[in-house]
C-alpha cells in the first residue's frame, strides 16, 4: 500500500546536480526569527525593564570574523517594548550563555559574577603554586585541616541522629495526649464544682428571701389546683353545642357556671370560718353585727309586734329589709 504523501521525486537518468545554478547570497544577510529574551535587561534609553522569557520578532545575523572552536557566533536585534530603541546581544558558546552588546544593561547576574570570581581565585592559586613549592605545602595543610573539621562535624551529626533514633516519638505524643486529657478533665470538674456552689448559694439566698417575705406578708388563700398540662383541654372530647335561646342572649343562662368561675375566690364570713373550725355557730346578734348596717327603720310600721326590730341590710345582708324577732 502506497503512502498518502509521497516525498520521493523522479530524477531522470541524465540528471547532473553540478549543473544546477547556485544563488550567491551575502554572508551577513539577516533572517527574522522568533525568540525569547535570554536574561533580564533594562533599556538604557527609557529605563524599561524587559524580563527573561519576553517574546520578540528578532533579526538574526552571523557575526563576521568571530568564532569559538569553529562554532559561529550569532547576533540578535530586538526593539524595546516602550521606546522602540534597538537592543543587540550575541551568543557566548564559551560560557554557554549570552552577552549584552548594545542598548541595554543586564540585571541579576550576581551568580555569574560569583562564578567568575571563583574561577579567578582558582587560577591565581594555580599560578602561585606553580612557582612556589612552600605555598603548595601550606595549601595542602590548610586543605587537610579543613577536611578534618568537616569530618568531625559529620561525625557529630551522625551521633546526634543515632541518639534521636532511639527516641519513641509515638510514646511521647501518647503521653502528651494523656496529660492534656487529664488537664481538661480536671478543669471541667473544677468548673462543675464552682457552678454547683454558686447554684447552692443562690438557692439558699432565695429561700431566705422567701421566708422573710412570708413572715411579713399576710396569709393568702391558695389558688385552686389547675390541670397539670395547659394543653389538656385540647385532648378533651368536644361537647355538643346547645342552641342559645333568644331570651338567654339578654338575660343569661340559668344554672350555668362560667369557665373561669374557679378562678374567683368567694370571701368567707365569720360564720363560715367558725363552721370550718368546728366551733358553735354564733348568735343571731353577732351575725347581725357582722353583716353590718343594722339600724331600726325610721318608719316602723304600726303592725310591728313588741320585741321585734325592723332591719335594712346592705348588699351582703338579708335583702332589702325584714323583721327579726329577739
Amino acid at each position: 500500500m502506497s503512502e498518502r504523501k509521497v516525498l520521493n521525486k523522479y530524477y531522470p537518468p541524465d540528471f547532473d546536480p553540478s549543473k544546477i545554478p547556485k544563488l550567491k547570497l551575502p554572508k551577513d544577510r539577516q533572517y527574522v526569527v522568533r525568540l525569547m529574551a535570554p536574561f533580564n535587561m533594562r533599556c538604557k534609553t527609557c529605563g524599561e525593564y524587559i524580563y527573561k522569557g519576553k517574546k520578540f520578532n528578532a533579526r538574526k545575523e552571523t557575526v563576521q570574523n568571530e568564532a569559538y572552536l569553529g562554532l559561529p557566533i550569532f547576533r540578535f536585534y530586538i526593539k524595546c517594548t516602550r521606546c522602540l530603541a534597538e537592543i543587540t546581544f550575541k551568543t557566548d558558546p564559551e560560557n554557554t550563555d549570552y552577552t549584552m552588546e548594545h542598548g541595554a544593561t543586564r540585571n541579576f547576574q550576581a551568580e555569574k559574577l560569583l562564578e567568575e570570581e571563583e574561577k579567578r581565585v582558582q587560577k591565581e592559586r594555580e599560578d602561585e603554586e606553580l612557582n612556589n613549592p612552600m605555598k603548595v605545602l601550606e595549601n595542602r595543610t590548610k586543605d587537610s585541616k579543613l577536611e578534618m573539621e568537616v569530618l568531625e562535624n559529620l561525625q557529630e551529626l551522625k551521633d546526634l541522629n543515632q541518639r534521636q533514633a532511639h527516641v519513641d516519638f509515638e510514646a511521647m505524643l501518647r503521653q502528651h495526649r494523656l496529660s492534656e486529657e487529664e488537664r481538661q478533665k480536671r478543669e471541667q470538674e473544677e468548673d462543675e464544682r464552682e457552678t454547683a456552689a454558686l447554684v447552692e448559694e443562690s438557692r439558699k439566698r432565695r429561700l431566705l428571701e422567701d421566708s422573710d417575705s412570708e413572715e411579713d406578708a399576710a396569709p393568702t388563700q391558695p389558688w385552686p389546683a389547675l390541670p397539670p398540662n395547659p394543653t389538656a383541654i385540647l385532648d378533651e372530647a368536644p361537647k355538643a353545642k346547645r342552641k342559645v335561646e333568644s331570651w338567654e342572649r339578654s338575660v343569661g343562662t340559668l344554672g350555668s357556671r362560667p369557665q373561669l368561675s374557679r378562678l374567683v375566690v368567694v370571701k368567707k364570713t365569720d360564720l363560715d370560718r367558725s363552721i370550718q373550725r368546728g366551733l358553735a355557730p354564733p348568735s343571731a346578734m353577732s351575725v347581725i353585727q357582722s353583716l353590718g348596717a343594722v339600724r331600726p327603720h325610721p318608719e316602723s310600721p304600726p303592725s310591728t309586734p313588741p320585741g321585734s326590730v325592723w332591719l335594712r341590710s346592705t348588699s351582703e345582708g338579708l335583702g332589702s329589709g325584714g323583721l327579726l324577732s329577739c
